[in-house]
């Protein structure tokens, strides 16, 4: 099932439960504009070629509309569709006055070279500049982009508009990044991890991690796990998996990838099959790579208890319903990985104030959100007795429906 599709039940559920107007509803599933342009680019050649960008602004009820800009060869409308949704929702859970948007190009960012990236993405910018902005929508950086294509697209946009940080967050510290913004969604997965156990009586230094995807987000939370004395004992990403019944050591690991690049050969592991990860013994499964990984084929043979999506959309509807049955508990992605934007939101009111903060106050500021969201969420779930996943849904799409309702949506 596609993330659009996905997505579109998830909010369709959640309307249900929450008994919105059909209008409402409707208004609320419609982007509010869809940007498709065209970017063509001389290569380093000489040679001319076009790419097709687009940005997706899905709702700006609550506010500017926010959300990444990925550079991957399956970019397409329908997931910019989605993931823009997602945001609407995403934000509104962690009550940041933000709306959602996405966006992309359709590439294959490691066979361009840094300038031709540097000109699609000042072509990009060029188009699409009169249609963002700090109040309007700030984009950030996602699959494919980094700290420097956020740099290029304020400088390019900077040239029309005057010197403007906040128009994009994630940016290199030294131009009015945030501290803390790198390790924002491991470490939000964390605490929303550590406020999720608390409920359940435990603590995260009783139980034992398996990790998919070891990338940004993965190696920061193993990372952060590993120091809050929590044993980590699998982990894999596309060069493949090793796992520790007594805990991998996640600084040697992370060295040794460092080194190698790759996460076999670790003295301090034994090999795994990757696809073996999913279902491997664990209290607490942690999917951080890509979507739709849990599907009807293994949610059967998962073994954890419970599981904290860091990846966007990583389990299937029909998954979810065979996971639900066995009594695996989900903690959803649309509060879980929330950590990003939370700390992007962080960045735009630093550089809109001009007055930046320490890194101490980012990670404490995060953690007071994350761990109010997920009350609020619960709070969500016994009001309309529903799992994590729909008091997720629920607390987002009515913050957004009430919002909209008190701007006078009829009118």
């Amino acid at each position: 099932m596609n993330a659009l599709v996905a997505t579109n039940r998830n909010f369709r559920q959640a309307a249900r439960i929450l008994g919105l107007d059909s209008k409402l509803e409707r208004s609320l599933l419609i982007p509010f504009r869809e940007i498709k342009v065209e970017c063509t680019i001389p290569k380093d050649d000489g040679t001319l070629v076009s790419y097709v960008g687009f940005r997706v602004q899905h709702d700006n009820a609550r506010g500017p509309m926010k959300g990444g800009i990925r550079y991957h060869p399956e970019v397409d409308l329908d997931e910019v569709n989605a993931l823009a949704q997602l945001m609407t929702w995403k934000t509104a859970v962690v009550d940041i006055p933000y709306g959602g948007a996405k966006g992309g190009i359709g590439c294959i960012p490691k066979e361009l070279s840094v300038s031709e990236l540097e000109r699609l993405t000042r072509v990009f910018t060029q188009k699409i500049h009169d249609l963002i902005g700090i109040n309007t929508d700030v984009p950030a950086p996602d699959m494919g982009t980094n700290a420097q294509t956020m740099a290029w697209i304020l400088d390019e946009y900077s040239k029309f508009h005057g010197h403007s940080p906040a128009v994009v967050t994630g940016k290199p510290v030294d131009l009015g990044g945030s501290l803390g913004r790198e390790a924002a969604t491991g470490r939000g997965v964390v605490y929303a991890a550590e406020a999720f156990l608390a409920e359940q009586g435990k603590q995260i230094k009783d139980l034992t991690f398996a990790i998919q995807g070891f990338g940004n987000v993965g190696s920061w939370a193993a990372r952060l796990i590993h120091e809050m004395g929590g044993k980590v004992v699998a982990v894999s990403d596309i060069t493949g998996a090793v796992k520790n019944q007594n805990g991998l050591d996640i600084p040697s690991l992370l060295s040794h990838k460092e080194a190698t690049g790759k996460l076999i050969d670790f003295s301090g592991g034994d090999v795994m099959s990757s696809d073996e990860l999913l279902t491997h013994e664990c209290d607490v499964l942690i999917p951080c790579a890509l979507g739709g990984v849990l599907n009807k084929e293994n949610a059967d043979y998962v073994k954890a208890k419970f599981i904290v999506e860091a990846a966007n959309h990583p389990t299937d509807p029909e998954a979810d319903e065979i996971l639900s049955k066995k009594g695996v508990l989900i903690v959803p992605d649309i509060y879980a990985n929330a950590g990003g934007v939370t700390v992007s939101y962080f960045e735009w009111v630093q550089n809109i104030q001009g007055f930046m903060w320490d890194e101490e106050k980012v990670n404490k500021e995060l953690k007071k959100y994350m761990t109010k969201a997920f009350h609020n969420l619960k709070n969500m779930c016994q009001t309309h007795n529903c799992n994590l996943r729909m008091g997720a849904f629920t607390l987002g799409v009515n913050r957004v429906a009430r919002a909209t309702q008190l701007r006078g949506w009829e009118a």
